[in-house]
């Protein structure tokens, strides 16, 4: 499980938010349908939320490039790049790519980064961010996460604390450390190979970000939208059944909350890895791409298999894309499970607040959104069950929510296939 900060941001979806259309968006009104005390409520304390991805040619030539190229439909470090780097003691080669200054309609309290990247070999990349305040002041770039898609040479981590100047890291999240917030961003990624070592170097597919400002307090509970009667076919894992496995990557059981959730949407999608990825896991280990995800979503100093882009990074070159974000409502949450997208959604909840759960309590943890009542309560593969036979449950609409929204901003990973793409903007124009 992972430690869910009260009081986090949240994100809108990528299709508001690719660098083609509003790169910072504020929450819309609400619908004129809306509850009174909805509409109340958002008028007072607005959910903020602004995107930027960048995943194109087009896309990255808004950025600038040192040492690297866009080929073939990545981002990569070119022949012989100038600069060089020394980590852990070898030597890389490095090609670097600095986004735009972004900045949303808002002062930003916190920003979480995703990207899709390839590190074969003795390659990795890493993420940065720094950003500006009213007064014009920049900070220094700090690092959202070094990152590589395997594990024999460089391990993955985040680097928490870096609160030298206007933000600082908590895991995977950056936040501001003045209350009036940020006035803009700006995201740079380093690619990093061994010198010479052209056929593994590492490449970028797409990269984003998402900042927010979102009020904490407890939440009216939203109108039940356009999933109601809608459950997915997902298939269920349980987390519990991987207790003792591999205390290397985290032990298995209560810590493997978040690669038991994206596996089982990359089951959904029939995009599991291939199995001779995992031949390690001994035999006899039920759903063995569950350890392999605990694994190739590790993080060495956070010590846990939860860091939020630790793990879409992961899912994305398996399923197509993957990305973190934080949604509003579950009216957002019903518009993706509609077009046959389930959630990832983080939660944190004490004893007496989540009825049916099958942990007393929680301070972070990872479930999937599969569909609704014709009621409008939340239908989940819940994780944490003993077993796969009690993984399926419903949750109270109203519960969920306030242990979602207050809880973790929002929280979700969005995960896609080509078959099943995001929805249109024009259907965002009810919330």
């Amino acid at each position: 499980m992972r430690p869910s900060p009260a009081d986090l941001s949240d994100r809108l979806l990528r299709p508001l938010l690719t660098v083609g259309l509003a790169a910072a968006l504020a929450a819309p009104l609400a619908p004129a349908s809306a509850e009174p005390h909805e509409r109340a409520q958002r008028a007072a304390e607005p959910r903020r939320i602004a995107h930027t991805q960048w995943e194109s040619g087009n896309d990255f030539r808004t950025g600038t490039m040192a040492g690297t190229l866009f080929v073939k439909g990545s981002l990569g470090v070119v022949k012989a790049p100038s600069a060089r780097r020394t980590y852990a003691g070898r030597a890389y080669e490095l090609g670097r790519w600095t986004s735009p200054w972004v900045a949303p309609r808002f002062g930003l309290t916190e920003l979480i980064a995703s990207w899709d990247a390839t590190t074969p070999g003795d390659s990795w990349i890493e993420v940065e961010v720094r950003g500006k305040d009213a007064a014009g002041a920049t900070s220094s770039y700090d690092v959202l996460g070094r990152w590589t898609s395997g594990d024999g040479f460089t391990r993955r981590r985040s680097v928490s604390g870096q609160t030298d100047d206007l933000g600082a890291v908590s895991v995977d999240t950056w936040r501001s450390t003045a209350a009036a917030g940020l006035t803009s961003w700006q995201l740079r990624v380093s690619l990093m190979r061994r010198p010479g070592a052209r056929t593994a170097s590492p490449t970028l597919d797409a990269v984003g970000a998402m900042a927010s400002r979102v009020p904490s307090g407890s939440v009216a509970t939203s109108r039940p939208g356009v999933a109601r009667g809608i459950v997915l076919d997902v298939p269920r894992y349980s987390q519990m059944i991987h207790q003792g496995h591999y205390p290397q990557w985290g032990n298995g059981g209560e810590a493997w909350c978040s690669p038991t959730s994206t596996s089982m949407v990359l089951g959904y999608y029939d995009a599991l890895p291939d199995p001779a990825t995992y031949t390690y896991v001994p035999q006899g280990h039920v759903n063995p791409w569950v350890d392999h995800a605990a694994r190739m979503t590790y993080d060495a100093s956070y010590e846990g298999a939860g860091n939020w882009p630790f793990n879409t990074a992961y899912a994305a070159p398996l399923a197509g894309s993957a990305f973190v974000t934080r949604l509003r409502s579950l009216r957002e949450a019903e518009q993706l499970v509609k077009v046959g997208i389930p959630v990832i959604a983080s939660i944190a909840f004490d004893r007496g607040q989540l009825s049916g759960a099958p942990i007393s309590s929680s301070n972070g943890h990872l479930l999937v959104i599969v569909g609704f009542t014709e009621a409008g309560d939340v239908v989940v593969n819940d994780p944490a069950a003993a077993s796969r036979a009690g993984v399926r449950r419903t949750y109270d609409r109203g519960q969920f929510e306030n242990v979602w929204l207050p809880r973790s901003g929002g929280t979700v990973y969005v995960i896609t296939d080509d078959a099943h793409p995001l929805p249109s903007p024009d259907d965002y124009t009810s919330w």
